[in-house]
C-alpha cells in the first residue's frame, strides 16, 4: 500500500453541413434571453440552434472527455447602443449529462467575434469543457442555458435560459478491466496418495459454489471437491489427492477453470508410496517450498505539481517493489494495484480513474520465471495488473517491479494537496 499526493497550483461558427443539411446532432430549442438591465432592451424569445460534440464517443471509466457546445443561432441581440467591436464577446454555458452518469459540464469559449451592428443578433459561439467518466453505459448530453458576456465600455451579460432541451450527443462508456484477485492456499505442499490437503480459496463471490480440483499441467485430474464461499468470499475444503499425476491444485467458480474466474495453481507433490523390492533402501531428500512475498521501497509517493487553471499531468513513480517467489511448483503470480479517489481541500475529489501507470519488471539473474510487466493504462478503483509471471513446469525467482504514474488533473481544480491510497495485492 502506498499513499500518493498531487498538488495543483474564440467565437467560431458552427460547422456547415453539406447541401444545407443540419450537422449531425444539431438541435433547436426555445430560449428566453434576458438582456442586461443597463441595455434597456426587452427579453428576447426565440429558438436556439446548437450542437454538442465529444472528442471520444467510446471512453473507458476514468477517461477525461472534452465536450464542445456550439451555438449556431441565438435570439440574443447586441446589448450596446452602437456597433459591438470585434473580440469582446465571451460565452459560457452548461451541458447536461444523463443516463449512466448524471450531472452537468461547465463550458467556456474564447473572447473572439466579428463586429456586430447595432440591434443585430449576436454571432455563433463555441464553448468547451471536460468531465471525467465515472460509470459505464450510455451517457447522453443535452445543451442547457448559456451566457453571452460583452466587455465593451461596460461588462454586460445576456443570459439565455432553456428547459427540456433535446439530446444532442451520446457516448458509450466501457468499464475498466478488472484484476483477478482470487487466490488458493494449501496447508501442505506434498503428501502420500490419498492424503487430504486443507485448501483455502479466497476472493470468490459470497455464496458461490467453488470447485477445488487437482491439476497436472493444463489438464485437471480426478481429484475434486466442492465448497461454498462464505460471506467474505472464502471457501474451505479438504481435497483427497489420490491421482499420482496431480502436481497442483486450483479453485474456480462456474463450469471450468479460467484465468478470469479461477485461482491457482498452487504446487502440490504426491509422494510415491510404492513398496520397494527386497534388499533395497529408499533415500529421500526433500526440498521444502518457501513462500511468495514482496517488499516495497517507501510508502509515500509525491507527484509533480500542475498549474491552477490549466490542469494537466502530475507525474511520479511508485516505490520499487521486490517480489520473491520461493514456492517452486507450477504456479505463477500476479501483482495488481487499485487506487481510490484523490481527496483535497474541502472534500474536493479527483477520481481514482484519473491515475494511469506504465509498469516495468526485471527478473534477477538465475530466476526460472519470466516477469511480464502489466499494460500501460488506467489503474482506477477496479484495479489493473502491475506485473505477473506465467504458470510453468518450474517457477520462482526474484523480481524488481516499477511503474511511472501520471495523474490527470482537470483544469481549475482548487489549489491544494490531493491524496489517495494505492493498494498492491500479490497472489
Amino acid at each position: 500500500m502506498a499513499v500518493l499526493a498531487a498538488a495543483t497550483g474564440g467565437a467560431l461558427s458552427a460547422p456547415a453541413a453539406a447541401d444545407g443539411e443540419p450537422a449531425p446532432g444539431q438541435v433547436t430549442f426555445p430560449t428566453h434571453c434576458l438582456p442586461p438591465q443597463e441595455a434597456g432592451l426587452p427579453p428576447a424569445e426565440g429558438p436556439t440552434t446548437a450542437r454538442i460534440t465529444v472528442d471520444d464517443p467510446a471512453p473507458q471509466v476514468g477517461d477525461t472527455v472534452t465536450v464542445t457546445y456550439q451555438v449556431a443561432v441565438t435570439p440574443a441581440v447586441n446589448p450596446v447602443g452602437g456597433e459591438l467591436p470585434a473580440d469582446v464577446l465571451t460565452p459560457t454555458g452548461r451541458v447536461l449529462l444523463a443516463g449512466a452518469q448524471r450531472g452537468e459540464v461547465t463550458v467556456v469559449g474564447a473572447r473572439r467575434n466579428d463586429p456586430v451592428p447595432p440591434g443585430a443578433a449576436l454571432p455563433a459561439v463555441t464553448m468547451t469543457g471536460t468531465f471525467t467518466v465515472t460509470a459505464p453505459g450510455e451517457i447522453t448530453l443535452a445543451p442547457a442555458g448559456y451566457t453571452l458576456h460583452t466587455g465593451h465600455l461596460l461588462d454586460l451579460d445576456t443570459t439565455c435560459s432553456a428547459t427540456g432541451t433535446p439530446v444532442s450527443e451520446r457516448l458509450h462508456a466501457t468499464p475498466l478491466p478488472t484484476a483477478n484477485l482470487r487466490s488458493v492456499a494449501l496447508a501442505a505442499a506434498y503428501g502420500k496418495p490419498g492424503a487430504k490437503v486443507e485448501v483455502t480459496a479466497a476472493g470468490f463471490t459470497p455464496g458461490a459454489t467453488v470447485t477445488v480440483a487437482g491439476r497436472a499441467g493444463a489438464a485437471e485430474t480426478a481429484d475434486r471437491v466442492a465448497a461454498t464461499a462464505d460471506r467474505l468470499g472464502v471457501a474451505r475444503a479438504q481435497l483427497p489427492v489420490t491421482d499420482r499425476a496431480t502436481s497442483a491444485v486450483v479453485a474456480y467458480e462456474g463450469p471450468g477453470w479460467s484465468a478470469e474466474r479461477g485461482s491457482g495453481p498452487a504446487a502440490y507433490t504426491v509422494v510415491d508410496a510404492a513398496p520397494l523390492p527386497p534388499g533395497t533402501q529408499k533415500l529421500t531428500a526433500t526440498v521444502e517450498p518457501g513462500a511468495l512475498g514482496m517488499t516495497q521501497a517507501g510508502e509515500d509517493i509525491a507527484l509533480g505539481a500542475v498549474p491552477y487553471g490549466e490542469g494537466g499531468a502530475a507525474p511520479g513513480r511508485i516505490g520499487t517493489v521486490t517480489v520473491r517467489d520461493a514456492r517452486g511448483g507450477p504456479a505463477g503470480w500476479s501483482l495488481t494495484g487499485k487506487v481510490g479517489d484523490f481527496t483535497g481541500p474541502g472534500g474536493v475529489r479527483i477520481p481514482g480513474g484519473a491515475l494511469s501507470w506504465n509498469p516495468s519488471c526485471v527478473a534477477a539473474a538465475g530466476s526460472p520465471s519470466v516477469c511480464v510487466a502489466g499494460s500501460a493504462g488506467v489503474v482506477g478503483p477496479e484495479g489493473a495488473v502491475l506485473a505477473s509471471t506465467p504458470d510453468a513446469a518450474l517457477v520462482g525467482g526474484t523480481f524488481t517491479v516499477d511503474a511511472d504514474v501520471t495523474l490527470r488533473v482537470p483544469p481549475y481544480t482548487p489549489p491544494g494537496s490531493y491524496t489517495a491510497v494505492l493498494t498492491l495485492t500479490l497472489s
